[in-house]
């Protein structure tokens, strides 16, 4: 017969699972990584990733309140929930701020730097806002214009994965601008576990941006996109090596992500490395595997690919 504890829930006691131990040897663990980091008397306070979900949900209900936000929202009242949403979400904002600042200066209470450096952060992303609506208005024009599947403006919005990502990342991207890149990856993060593509808040992309289909794009830290780019799914913008010191131990923060330049379309499953150079105009086909720059205009297959490598022996 099931046993219930003071709570309702059943009882594990007798059945021989050893939670006791389990979680002692858990404790000592944690314990053990804090003392590594020299954390042991004050374990790091992150911020939220629940609250950052919905504090992301809250900015693209500001956004596009008529179809992200409320679906009974009149003119007379758009306003008012565009406002008080606003206010609500810069607020949760503002605390998981002062939560990454406290967690960066490993300090048990915000300072009053911190506090204020959390403000501005705030108030200068509020005001950034309608410019990041005026990009996701290019991106959104971009998707209709370049897939012959959709069928309006509002499917886009709130069907297409890829324009999911790009909305989180454009917040990212201006929190990571402003400061804050530690909540701008947990945002990014958010929308690759929802949509199958990542693409760090350290990008810099242009307007009219579209990933069509979406599944398994990656954009890294350090690569540059232009205006009016196109990308299929399973693309990868990525490094070719990763630099070492004279420890071994890898080199953050270098340059290391191609450059795209405006116009260029690349087709599902290309694989970019190297901190190169896509010219504009340029095309590149499903599958490429590429690690040299190319002029603008160019077209690039598989076939190509293979060529060039027979010419030069590489491929014998």
């Amino acid at each position: 017969m099931t046993k219930f504890d003071e709570t309702g829930h059943a009882s594990l006691k007798g059945t021989g699972l050893e939670i006791d131990t389990v979680v002692a040897e858990l404790r000592a663990l944690r314990l053990e990584s804090l003392e590594n980091r020299q954390r042991r008397d004050k374990p790091p306070k992150l911020p939220s990733r629940r609250a950052l979900i919905g504090i992301a949900d809250g900015l693209s209900a500001v956004l596009f309140p008529n179809r992200l936000g409320l679906p009974e929202l009149t003119d007379e009242s758009v306003d008012y929930y565009v406002g008080h949403t606003l206010d609500v979400t810069l607020r949760d904002l503002l605390v998981q701020v002062r939560r990454e600042l406290r967690f960066v200066s490993g300090l048990e209470a915000a300072s009053n730097e911190d506090r204020e450096q959390a403000s501005a952060i705030t108030r200068e992303f509020a005001r950034r806002l309608p410019p990041i609506r005026r990009l996701l208005e290019s991106d959104i024009q971009a998707a209709y214009e370049g897939d012959p599947a959709a069928r309006s403006i509002d499917e886009i919005l709130v069907c297409y994965p890829g324009f999911t990502a790009i909305t989180h990342y454009r917040l990212a991207h201006e929190l990571h601008r402003l400061g804050a890149p530690l909540i701008a990856r947990m945002i990014s993060e958010i929308a690759h576990s929802a949509t199958g593509i990542e693409i760090h808040p350290g990008a810099q992309i242009g307007g009219s941006f579209f990933i069509d289909h979406g599944t398994g794009v990656v954009i890294g830290e350090t690569a540059i996109i232009g205006e009016h780019v196109r990308l299929y799914q399973a693309v990868t913008l990525g490094a070719k090596r990763f630099p070492t010191d004279e420890h071994g131990a890898l080199i953050k923060g270098n340059i290391r992500h191609p450059i795209v330049e405006d116009d260029v379309v690349i087709y599902a499953g290309a694989t970019i490395l190297g901190r190169i150079t896509i010219g504009r105009g340029s095309t590149i086909g499903g599958n490429v595997w590429l690690t040299r720059s190319i002029p603008p205009g160019s077209s690039i297959s598989q076939a190509q690919i293979r060529n060039e490598m027979f010419d030069g022996g590489a491929g014998i």
